[in-house]
């Protein structure tokens, strides 16, 4: 009985405060009451009072009413309601302490909520919003330019699908598949990292090889069927380099102008010491240290005629250069002949942070073809090399999606720095952070913006791989991009026009601001 006295108390003390404020915001009464209910309880519990089981079982009854007049039979949303005091419960069940029948009564509705419980299960099993529809709405969808057994991008093609055509395994014999291999990198976190060192990379499949990054920019050629290793890239990224996140989502792949696919050489030495060569295909992996390295898919070696020596210093031209305030987390896209670049800019460490630019180089040579800087979004001519971007504009950390036939490439885009704080934007901050934007793959020029939470303050950065496709609507065919947010919302757009296919509705939102002498606006301190 102690022990389910100091378990109910607790329970209670926390549902009392937590009921308290939240019918300040207008919130349900019924927390405030259960914090109540096992307080007293608790009380009766250390007494040891003959009504402690009868009232937990009282107490048990009409939280159960109150759950299915909130949500109906829904495992999802019983369990979280009813399945704590379930087990406050147990103690009570098992006590030695005399009750004068109290344990004939606790038992049975238990009991009879446990089964009822367990039924929801099977009587919405797994269903949040209906049945998934296994209808086929094409026979014949455009999933983008790939051999139908490789994966040449993050989402398999530019597109951003994720859907692989093949059909050996399905929902039918997914059940039965079994582990052949497992590969350990060897790359591990190490005592000088910062906080957040995490694997997130999506592995490419070129011919027989899977290829991959690891989160302190190890690039790694497996054998596909066997998970051995091939080679092994080590951009050797200095430590000074990391300061917000340490992570590499994955590499980017341009096929070979000879249409023949590459096939990774078991190598006995490490890639990174082997001189550079000519490449016919390329793999291009960004680094923690703001580089973009062109490695040859054979060999593991350098490109020799990308940049200098296969290696491009994406700090060029940047306004301000702190180590580790810049660095494309994501890979970069590659289509129309270009590799085109995005990079995260370090949130909220100093309002003087470098340019959240997009540029676009020759995928063979390296040479700046356009850039896009949303903080001087008309020209898109290559930047001199005496001039800089503008800092801290907006910028584009998750993976961007492509259409060559429309010509466009589409980002999803974050907020200035400091991006929780609204003195220090313009009108091109205000207009371009948050969103989707469409750009001209030939020039870089502006096609459509399309703005998901206007003077965000929150943090709510667009975090996710447009995927494209073809949307069959009342109006016909439509070229679709989907893209899911922070807000939990997913967007449906026109992939050409940027309107929407499925209705935006804005809504008021409350109103307020943070007091600053205007005089102070321009001397304010480094965030």
């Amino acid at each position: 009985m102690l022990l389910f006295s100091i378990l109910v108390a607790l329970t209670g003390l926390a549902l009392t405060a937590g009921g308290v404020y939240l019918l300040s915001l207008g919130g349900s009464l019924y927390y405030l009451l259960a914090g109540v209910v096992l307080l007293f309880n608790a009380w009766l519990g250390f007494k040891r009072h003959a009504l402690s089981r009868p009232l937990f079982a009282l107490f048990l009854v009409v939280t159960l009413i109150w759950s299915l007049w909130e949500s109906g039979y829904d495992w999802w949303a019983l369990a979280p309601r009813m399945g704590l005091f379930m087990l406050l419960a147990i103690p009570l069940l098992f006590s030695n302490v005399a009750d004068r029948g109290g344990r004939k009564v606790l038992f049975p509705v238990w009991l009879v909520l446990g089964v009822i419980l367990l039924g929801s299960i099977w009587a919405k099993p797994h269903e949040f919003s209906g049945t998934l529809d296994m209808q086929v709405d094409s026979e014949s969808p455009n999933l983008g330019e790939a051999p139908e057994a490789s994966w040449y991008a993050y989402g398999r093609t530019n597109m951003g699908q994720r859907y692989s055509p093949l059909d050996q395994i399905t929902p039918q014999n997914v059940g039965q598949l079994e582990e052949v291999w497992q590969y350990r990198t060897g790359d591990m976190k190490r005592p000088d990292d910062i906080g957040e060192t995490t694997y997130q990379a999506t592995p490419l499949k070129i011919g027989d090889t899977l290829y991959l990054c690891t989160p302190h920019n190890w690039l790694v050629a497996l054998d596909a069927d066997l998970g051995t290793k091939r080679w092994v890239y080590d951009a050797q990224v200095p430590m000074e380099s990391q300061r917000q996140h340490q992570t590499c989502r994955g590499v980017s792949y341009l096929p070979p102008a000879s249409g023949e696919v590459p096939s990774a050489e078991r190598l006995d030495v490490a890639a990174e010491t082997q001189a550079a060569v000519q490449c016919d295909a390329t793999l291009y992996m960004p680094t923690s240290d703001a580089r973009l390295i062109a490695i040859d898919p054979a060999t593991g070696a350098r490109c020799a005629d990308f940049g200098e020596n296969g290696e491009l210093d994406l700090i060029h031209n940047m306004p301000f250069k702190q180590a580790g305030f810049y660095y494309s987390t994501s890979p970069p896209v590659v289509a129309n002949g270009l590799v085109i670049v995005a990079g995260s800019v370090n949130d909220n460490y100093d309002k003087n942070s470098p340019s959240g630019v997009i540029r676009a180089y020759d995928a063979k040579t390296a040479e700046l073809v356009w850039n896009w800087d949303s903080g001087n979004p008309e020209d898109t001519a290559p930047i001199g090399p005496d001039q800089v971007y503008t800092p801290s504009s907006p910028n584009s950390w998750a993976i961007a999606s492509a259409d060559e036939y429309l010509g466009l490439i589409y980002f999803p885009m974050g907020n200035r720095t400091p991006d929780q704080l609204g003195w220090y934007r313009t009108e091109h901050d205000e207009k371009y952070a948050s969103s989707v934007v469409a750009l001209s793959l030939d020039t870089g020029q502006v096609v459509w913006v399309q703005q998901f939470v206007h003077h965000d303050l929150w943090d709510m950065d667009t975090p996710a791989q447009p995927s494209l496709i073809d949307l069959d609507t009342a109006s016909g065919l439509q070229p679709a991009l989907v893209v899911p947010t922070k807000q939990g919302d997913v967007y449906v757009l026109n992939r050409q026009t940027g309107e929407p296919i499925f209705a935006i509705d804005e809504l008021p939102a409350p109103q307020g601001t943070v007091e600053l002498d205007v005089s102070a606006k321009e001397s304010a301190p480094t965030i």
